[in-house]
């Protein structure tokens, strides 16, 4: 495992010339021994190493053990069998043997979880951990006055990290969607297969770049509501993507009822119900907009729960809430989206080809 090499790097943390100390423990950390991080995430989580360990070497030994634990999570993970190999492999006469991807397509998603490869199972409690990783980095640099560059790094691997989880649980929505079509839940099915399969060497950028450069975009946009038309939101949205593909699918001129709900709630950050609760707020007093102090007054929020200063735990939240109350409506027949924005684009997408 890794253990010797953080005692080395500790050791290393003792010098002052902190370019030569990095160096050297950037060498150390081979891709053998930190076999689950990439060239970038090696190179960095050393350096928050040497940086905490010489500022405070209590929390640069609890985020060493740490390491050594997400360590040993993905050496299960390397270690077992392939997917393939092991669902062709079984033995189950009163089952029917189809194969993994054809029981995905038919499962619901309230019985999945006991129907996923334990690969699968162990590559999703790793995410979380390494996701958890990346915080304690976070706080440890926030404790010791980190430099902004090594803070900004590591907020952006953390990003990337929660991106893959969200990105995940969108094709499981859309697998497990009972009213879906079966080439795209097919579609969807595959990728999932290649994330379970690849986890230590599959994120976001790798199977869905454009949902990535969205979100990345949307945590820099604060909704100002206004008049409720979201043209200033949807202005900076523009203006901070860096893949218009997402943006493209909702400039069609036949947008159905469903898109435009999805897509304000994606805007706006707030619920359908809430959106048309504000906007019958405007009609009702013949005014032409409202600040944001109106709006969390009219909707009953607490400052401290309104509008969130974003990041990517944010936007998972926000995402997560969207989703439910999504979920919801198409159970009831309730008015409103009955699926989010990202997974009507990205069912756009996979029918495509």
């Amino acid at each position: 495992m890794c253990a010797p090499f953080l005692k080395r790097i500790a050791n290393l943390s003792r010098y002052r010339n902190s370019s030569v100390t990095i160096r050297a423990a950037v060498e150390l950390v081979s891709p053998s021994t930190w076999f689950f991080f990439d060239d970038r995430e090696r190179a960095l989580v050393a350096e928050v190493l040497v940086f905490v360990a010489r500022e405070n070497p209590a929390e640069g030994d609890f985020l060493g053990a740490t390491l050594d634990r997400l360590s040993r999570a993905a050496a299960l993970i390397r270690d077992c069998p392939t997917i393939a190999t092991s669902w062709h492999s079984r033995v189950v006469p009163h089952l029917s043997g189809e194969p993994l991807i054809d029981l995905l397509c038919r499962v619901p998603d309230w019985d999945l979880e006991l129907h996923i490869p334990t690969k699968a199972v162990l590559g999703q409690a790793y995410l979380v951990a390494k996701i958890n990783f990346f915080k304690a980095l976070g706080y440890a640099l926030d404790a010791a006055a980190g430099p902004a560059q090594l803070h900004d790094a590591v907020h952006a691997e953390l990003g990337q990290s929660i991106y893959s989880k969200l990105a995940e649980e969108l094709f499981v929505s859309i697998v497990t969607d009972p009213s879906g079509r079966k080439d795209v839940k097919t579609s969807a099915a595959k990728l999932l297969f290649q994330i379970w399969e690849d986890r230590l060497a599959t994120e976001i950028d790798d199977f869905a770049p454009v949902l990535e450069a969205v979100w990345q975009a949307r945590n820099r946009v604060r909704p100002v509501l206004g008049t409720m038309r979201g043209t200033h939101e949807l202005f900076r949205l523009i203006a901070e993507v860096k893949d218009d593909r997402f943006l493209a699918y909702f400039e069609e001129s036949e947008m159905s009822e469903e898109e435009v709900q999805a897509f304000e709630e994606f805007l706006f950050d707030i619920s359908h119900e809430e959106i048309k609760r504000l906007r019958d707020y405007l009609r009702e007093r013949g005014a032409s907009a409202l600040s944001t102090d109106e709006a969390r007054h009219v909707l009953g929020r607490a400052r401290e729960s309104w509008m969130p200063q974003g990041g990517p735990q944010a936007f998972y939240t926000s995402y997560k809430k969207r989703k439910i109350k999504a979920h919801y409506r198409a159970l009831t027949s309730g008015p409103g989206p009955r699926k989010t924005a990202e997974e009507l684009v990205m069912i756009a997408f996979l029918a495509a080809g």
